[in-house]
């Protein structure tokens, strides 16, 4: 059984929640970072959608993951691609799914590397709530509480589309 979310409402409430996150703060010129893969997606879709005229960023995580001895590294890692400064910067964090809070940490842990930005606002499409660490989105599309048997899977980029799958499918 796979069921389709209205992918076009989700954006849309993506947009308006970060919208009103960005005014709330006082922020007029944010840097976007989208985790890959699914972030870049989601960072593209709202970096056009906002009319920012600065490319927006590109993280892999992979190297900052805590479990990377434990499930080796990802066969398709790519160099992280940032085009701005992070120093100083109100950096907006994209991901697809936000669970455990572990990739935002590792996110996070790469950001700095870079540079100390002045605040980091997350962005998350879809928040599962299965927190293993205090990391919370400013800005979630939809809440979600799945079967132990269901996924979330995000497809694209074009079209983009999010689907909730029972396990294996």
């Amino acid at each position: 059984m796979t069921a389709l979310l209205n992918m076009d409402t989700l954006l849309d409430d993506l947009e308006a929640g970060l919208r009103r996150q960005l005014h709330e703060r006082g922020i007029d010129n944010p840097a976007l970072i989208g985790i890959r893969t699914g972030g870049v997606w989601l960072a593209d879709v709202l970096h056009k959608r906002l009319g920012l005229n600065e490319p927006f960023g590109e993280l892999d995580i992979s190297f900052y993951r805590d479990d990377f001895s434990r499930i080796g590294l990802n066969p398709r890692v790519q160099p992280s691609h940032l085009p701005f400064e992070t120093e100083g910067r109100d950096i907006v964090l994209v991901d697809d799914v936000v669970m455990s809070g572990r990739t935002i940490r590792a996110a996070m842990n790469e950001i700095f590397d870079y540079g100390r930005p002045a605040s980091i606002l997350l962005v998350a499409l879809i928040d599962l709530g299965a927190r293993e660490l205090p990391i919370h989105p400013d800005v979630v599309a939809k809440e979600l509480s799945l079967e132990a048997h269901q996924r979330v899977k995000l497809q694209g980029p074009e079209p983009l589309s999010v689907e909730l799958r029972e396990a294996g499918q």
